[in-house]
């Protein structure tokens, strides 16, 4: 079964996976909102709504998404982000995040630079294994503008941008 489709289709399918069930889960609500009685019909407008909502997540993944075959890997659990390199490497708290960056300079993809309370950094390629996840990651952070930090990584800027950093309270 899995010869059915080409890599590459399959590949397309994967990737646009959330907006494709966002999408079904928004035609269905449409569907059950236009002839449905009752609460059906409040569904059918709940499933829109939720749909619509997931889709665009799901289009913001797909920008941010830039490929898995990078250097290293990425994981996150119970908020703590790790990244092992070849050359590299580093254990973060996502709470002590203090900046977010991105350095187009670094080879052989840009690379994000996470800055750490203690002054650590984090130097994680766009491109390595793992790094979807960060998606969530840097749209938890305070504050963080997520279509800013799409556009700078669609446009891959010539010099080393700061997309975020955390704003420290002012004592009077």
């Amino acid at each position: 079964m899995t010869d059915f489709l080409r890599p590459e289709v399959r590949a397309f399918f994967w990737r646009w996976r959330e907006v494709l069930l966002a999408t079904g889960l928004a035609v269905l609500g449409v569907w059950w909102g236009a002839t449905g009685v009752g609460i059906t019909r409040w569904l059918g407008f709940l499933c829109i709504a939720i749909g619509a909502a997931w889709g665009f997540a799901g289009v913001q993944r797909v920008r941010f998404a830039q490929g898995a075959d990078g250097p290293g890997v990425v994981q996150i659990r119970e908020r703590r982000l790790a990244y092992f390199g070849p050359l590299d490497g580093g254990v973060m708290d996502v709470e002590d995040v203090i900046s977010l960056a991105l350095d187009p300079s670094g080879y052989p993809a840009p690379h994000w630079v996470i800055t750490g309370a203690g002054g650590q950094r984090l130097a994680i390629p766009v491109n390595a294994a793992g790094s979807d996840d960060l998606f969530d990651v840097f749209a938890s952070l305070p504050g963080i503008n997520t279509h800013k930090m799409l556009d700078v990584l669609s446009r891959t800027p010539d010099a080393h941008v700061i997309i975020w950093a955390r704003t420290r309270p002012v004592l009077h």
